[in-house]
């Protein structure tokens, strides 16, 4: 795979494709960490004297113009980080676009509106994703990857755009590739996984993986239910996955089986009401054993005693994977669990790796120094799908 340094850049159209997709509030954006993760490739490459066309997606939105979801916040934000006026073009591939583009001066950056504006970004169909593809070509010269969080989609300016015009991988992707290696071979041991989130579901094909490969495994968040279901707990209301229950029974069992150490929680907080994550208004919870929680309260955090447990099987660490927050962590009062797997991360001496999407947030909302871990990945889907052996159409893009 190439990189930024293999390229002749100065004077030429340089079409970065970036992960600007951050939490906005309004349009003030809440956590700034993927702009400020990408920052160095834009700078470096401006530097060199290259044209630099940065564009990404924000959100959702269903193929069309949508104002809450502009890049113009992201853009500003940017340009505050670069030091730099950054020119901003209200569309994609349209007048706008055009203009922008063939306005900047060597050394200047400009950013596109969002791609997912174009049904073409995002299409199943080759021809039409290939089509916009060929509009996104003609506005540059040449190609960098350094979307992280989106190379594990196959759309139009993370796998067709590559095909169209020489390219390489941008400082943060050629980072983060670098890092995923380091939890996929020649693992340094023990080698410990923590897994949370909400839905068990969405972390099957990782723990499939993992249970070949992980020394410890450990389970928490919404996900953690299921798994103290399928051991014949009674949960309450907690977050449950019925349908997953064999697979969470067979996966035990086939950890025993490998000698892989899956640990779940000992004790949880739980409440009868889901809390206010706007006002953040005080929680009325219970602490109790894993196996206790009453039938008309849900699983809302792990407890103290599981923070000392799960906090003991870190410590010794060699390599953590950490991907999902252990509890509600958006209030305070669920925080804690959260902060506990921040704090023992950090007081490991092994190499430490957050996997990005929520736990990369909460790490930086609960105010941890992000220089202190290993290192903050920029992609959560993305790093999960890495670990499960899958081809990441960005990637493989890259390697063409």
């Amino acid at each position: 795979m190439k990189t930024i340094d293999d390229l002749q850049v100065a004077g030429k159209r340089v079409f970065v494709r970036a992960d600007l997709n951050v939490p906005l509030d309004g349009t003030t954006i809440t956590d700034d960490g993927r702009i400020r993760a990408v920052a160095p490739t834009i700078a470096k490459l401006a530097e060199r004297g290259a044209k630099v066309i940065v564009a990404s997606h924000l959100g959702r939105p269903k193929g069309a113009p949508d104002p809450a979801f502009s890049l113009a916040p992201a853009a500003e934000r940017l340009g505050e980080i670069l030091g730099q006026d950054v020119a901003f073009a209200t569309d994609t591939v349209g007048e706008s676009a055009g203009a922008v583009v063939a306005g900047l001066s060597d050394g200047q950056v400009a950013v596109l509106e969002n791609l997912r504006f174009n049904a073409g970004e995002t299409s199943k169909d080759d021809a039409e994703r290939g089509a916009f593809a060929d509009q996104l070509a003609a506005l540059a010269d040449l190609y960098v990857g350094d979307g992280f969080g989106a190379v594990h989609r196959k759309h139009a300016s993370v796998y067709d755009l590559p095909k169209r015009l020489p390219h390489a991988a941008g400082d943060l992707i050629a980072t983060e590739v670098g890092v995923l290696k380091k939890l996929t071979e020649d693992v340094r041991r023990p080698y410990v996984v923590v897994l949370g989130g909400a839905k068990v579901s969405d972390k099957l094909a990782v723990i499939d993986e993992l249970l070949g490969k992980a020394d410890r495994l450990l389970i928490g968040g919404g996900m953690a239910y299921t798994f103290l279901k399928a051991k014949g707990y009674e949960v309450g209301i907690s977050l449950l996955q019925e349908d997953q229950i064999p697979k969470v029974t067979e996966y035990m069992e086939r950890a025993e089986a490998n000698g892989v150490e899956l640990v779940l929680p000992v004790d949880i907080l739980a409440s009868a009401d889901f809390p206010d994550l706007k006002t953040k208004a005080p929680a009325d919870f219970v602490t109790v054993d894993a196996d206790q929680i009453p039938s008309d309260k849900e699983g809302l955090d792990i407890g103290p005693k599981t923070r000392e447990l799960f906090a003991e099987k870190i410590a010794d660490a060699e390599t953590v994977f950490w991907n999902g927050p252990v509890g509600v962590a958006e209030h305070p009062d669920y925080a804690g669990g959260t902060t506990a797997i921040a704090r023992a991360l950090l007081n490991c001496d092994g190499f430490t790796v957050v996997g990005g999407g929520d736990s990369a947030a909460a790490v930086r909302s609960l105010g941890f120094d992000e220089n202190a871990f290993g290192h903050i990945s920029t992609g959560g889907g993305a790093s999960l799908e890495y670990l499960e052996g899958k081809t990441l159409p960005g990637l493989a893009a890259l390697e063409d």
